[in-house]
């Protein structure tokens, strides 16, 4: 995949062809195939482009929790509302973020309400705006895996000296509920598609200790419809070989160890929590960021005494499920009919990274639905 120099190359029907004949021809029939894909942006990848329709009948793939507006938990959603009705700060969002639903409602609803809720593009439109507008408390919800930290704390070190800014930091970091995960006797996974975002951040290396100990294959994939089929490909041929280890698909922007500068401002400004809630899959052990103490004087949770709600998902939303890779969307039983991007019940549907947004904006499975 590496000689490939245009975007349309990636998208080639024949070489397209001629990966899908070699994947067919390596896949042993009376052997099933299923491999995860961490990543959102690769689900939304193989149903844009139709990949999972045309894979020999014994490979399926199985979503896994990388869209990081869809693990986001309801108490970590109401405790921001919180900040802004009821200690009136001006929150600024990501986009994706308005729209989750929390307990009582998304922060589009508390923005309608008189909340002070702002879409910014990056943190520095947030700090831009505290110190444009001091009379303002700007506290900036900061989401995201390993990939977006890096910005975040860099506004961090930006930050001296403006009184009127903070964050509310809520980044995860991918290995851990992928651990998480495969220790879960519900968890039934042949190999792994690793995200390649995050990866373009952490390297490769982290996730050696994931392969050895559970026996997978591992491949950091691109996101172009040859970058899956190719990892597809490796993924199948380190099976049939006996062999699991991390191979790097992405290799023209992914490198093998740790982004050196992402690593100094990590060690700079974060320390790694005990614990963190997920959505779906609860609190999983040192798998999230906060500011580090010397940092106290910027982050909200310390400035505004964030009490850290904990609240459980409405009964007939299985996003938790999804997220897990024990359901496809279109098992949920209000997929598509009480819920869909115009209204919500889970964030999987919300994200522009979530599998039931995928399989929603993609046709995937709506003609069976009542």
């Amino acid at each position: 995949m590496g000689e490939f120099r245009h975007i349309d190359e990636y998208r080639d029907r024949t070489r397209a062809d001629e990966l899908g004949n070699r994947l067919a021809g390596l896949c042993d029939p009376d052997r099933s195939y299923r491999v995860m894909e961490i990543c959102g942006g690769h689900t939304h990848t193989i149903y844009r482009h139709g990949i999972a329709d045309h894979l020999p009948g014994n490979v399926r793939f199985v979503h896994g929790p990388g869209c990081p507006v869809c693990v986001l938990p309801k108490g970590r959603i109401d405790d921001a509302i919180a900040l802004a009705l009821e200690r009136g700060v001006t929150l600024c969002v990501y986009g994706d973020v308005l729209r989750v639903p929390g307990s009582k409602g998304s922060m589009l609803d508390a923005r309608a309400r008189g909340a002070d809720i702002r879409m910014v593009y990056s943190p520095l439109d947030a700090l831009a705006l505290a110190r444009d507008r001091p009379d303002l408390e700007v506290v900036f919800f900061a989401i995201g895996f390993e990939t977006t930290a890096p910005a975040t704390a860099s506004v961090v070190l930006d930050a001296a000296g403006t009184e009127n800014f903070s964050v509310l930091c809520n980044h995860v970091l991918v290995v851990p509920p992928m651990e998480a995960l495969l220790d879960s006797p519900d968890t039934a996974v042949d190999g792994l598609i690793g995200p390649g975002h995050v990866s373009a951040i952490i390297g490769c290396t982290p996730y050696l200790p994931l392969t050895e100990r559970f026996g997978l294959p591992l491949v950091v994939a691109g996101f172009e419809p040859l970058d899956l089929l190719a990892s597809l490909v490796m993924v199948v041929e380190q099976l049939n070989e006996g062999r699991h280890t991390v191979e790097n698909q992405y290799s023209r922007v992914v490198p093998w160890e740790p982004n050196p500068v992402a690593t100094r401002l990590f060690e700079q400004v974060f320390e790694v929590r005990d614990t963190f809630e997920w959505r779906g899959l609860g609190s999983i052990p040192r798998s999230g960021f906060r500011l580090a103490d010397r940092f106290a004087h910027l982050d909200a949770e310390v400035r505004f005494g964030v009490v850290g709600r904990v609240v459980a998902d409405p009964r007939a939303c299985r996003c938790g499920d999804v997220l897990r890779g024990a359901i496809e969307p279109t098992d949920c039983r209000i997929f598509g009919t009480a819920c869909t991007p115009d209204h919500p019940v889970g964030s999987c549907m919300v994200s522009s990274e979530g599998a039931c947004a995928a399989y929603f904006q993609y046709g995937r499975g709506l003609a069976r639905r009542p």
